[in-house]
């Protein structure tokens, strides 16, 4: 009797296994033929069942879902975490699925990483951060770690920051890429191209010369020193020096870390020592329009403005065309104009307020004076930057200048059509 109760017992297992792999063949029938919903149905009618069935046949089941998800759901954030945890239990239950499931994990990403872009523009630091993180638990590329934790210290969670800094780093990543380039004989510009094969087809084609092969700069040394920063933030200063003196430590010629040694410095009121690194900075490669630009962003970043301008002014005389300085230049002359409008707005109607609105009016005259020859160089050096040319409009309508406010306005409205 005890017999008979046995075979009905793995009788009745086998039929529900062989139910369960019919639901999921449907589903995945479904899924070829885009019927993602449909899918979604016959997963969740074998899913009460799972756990009657071996590991391979859980692999499948996972699988599907997480491409059913992902057909159901490209916009969907809820639906795109849970592809990625199916694709992830997959793998788990059947390793051997990878190649299987390249390519739809391949389409998660892309579809996690342009709607992190999408959350970033649109100021939606946390949203972004999530979708990127979610990105590298499917692709374990370090990278997605790098940028989430830049989305997470522009939206000021840095205890993620820290945690997806910490984490890239301990996987070696430094943000190092070889890259295949070009000169472009037209512009003379140094253009990257996908492949050593698509570069060779241009340099074939006449339109491009000196090929060549360069790394990335390693952003190594900008992962720590927003570390460093960020545990200043926090106050720990401590945790702040112990992670700059190991990492000075490994590499004490280190250009990147050596600034972010000095912003620490600064931050932490060691002057001495802040002008003692950007010293050496500057006597590693004098002659090196770049050292002075990347100096000029730390300085702007912690705050010393004038400082930031000098080394911007430096760099512009080692090259004179370098847009990218010209433009940090007018921002930086023009963020006090801000501070100058709250003022004016706070004022009252008496004649000391009169008297204290008009030379705070001619202040604010002298910023836009001072900004506007550094935005005319860089339009001229980049003549499309609706940018720049929105910026010298604003400025021409508040110096009066109709002439070239007017010309400003009609090439913006020119320049927005061709998209």
């Amino acid at each position: 009797m005890k017999t008979r109760i046995l075979i009905t017992g793995l009788a009745f297992a086998s039929a529900i296994s062989f139910g369960q792999k019919k639901e999921i063949k449907k589903a995945e029938k479904a899924i070829k033929s885009n019927e993602y919903t449909e899918a979604l149905t016959y997963l969740s009618e074998a899913e009460p069942m799972l756990g009657s069935v071996d590991n391979d046949v859980k692999a499948q089941y996972y699988a599907a879902k997480g491409e059913a998800l992902l057909g159901s759901g490209v916009s969907d954030y809820t639906k795109l975490k849970g592809a990625a945890e199916a694709f992830n239990k997959a793998l788990e239950m059947n390793p051997k699925m990878d190649a299987q499931l390249a390519g739809p994990i391949q389409n998660l990403r892309a579809a996690l990483i342009n709607g992190a872009v999408k959350d970033q523009n649109a100021g939606q630091y946390q949203m972004a951060t999530d979708k990127l993180y979610t990105s590298y638990l499917v692709s374990k590329d370090p990278s997605d770690l790098y940028y989430a934790a830049s989305n997470a210290v522009n939206g000021k969670d840095y205890d993620a920051a820290l945690k997806y800094y910490q984490m890239a780093l301990d996987s070696g990543y430094t943000g190092e890429t070889e890259e295949f380039v070009a000169t472009n004989k037209e512009t003379g510009e140094v253009e990257a191209f996908e492949s050593e094969n698509i570069r060779n087809i241009a340099i074939k084609s006449g339109q491009y010369i000196k090929p060549e092969k360069r790394v990335t700069e390693s952003r190594k040394g900008e992962i720590l020193r927003n570390m460093t920063l960020i545990y200043i933030e926090k106050g720990d200063n401590e945790k702040a020096m112990e992670l700059m003196k190991d990492a000075r430590a490994e590499s004490p010629n280190d250009i990147y870390l050596m600034r972010a040694d000095a912003d620490m410095s600064y931050k932490m009121g060691n002057v001495a020592r802040y002008n003692e690194l950007m010293g050496k900075i500057v006597a590693s490669d004098p002659e090196n329009p770049e050292i002075y630009f990347n100096l000029g962003v730390g300085s702007a970043e912690i705050g010393n403005k004038e400082e930031a301008i000098k080394y911007y002014e430096k760099a512009l005389e080692l090259n004179p065309e370098y847009e990218a300085a010209l433009i940090n230049i007018a921002v930086l002359k023009l963020s006090g104009e801000d501070a100058l409008v709250e003022e004016m707005n706070s004022l009252g109607n008496s004649r000391a307020d009169n008297q204290k609105y008009d030379e705070l009016k001619q202040q604010r005259k002298d910023i836009y004076t001072d900004a506007l020859p550094y935005l005319e160089r860089a339009l001229k050096l980049k003549p499309d930057s609706q940018e720049v040319v929105r910026t010298l409009m604003n400025i021409y309508g508040q110096l009066a200048d109709d002439a070239k406010y007017k010309e400003m306005k009609a090439k913006l409205e020119a320049l927005e059509k061709q998209g």
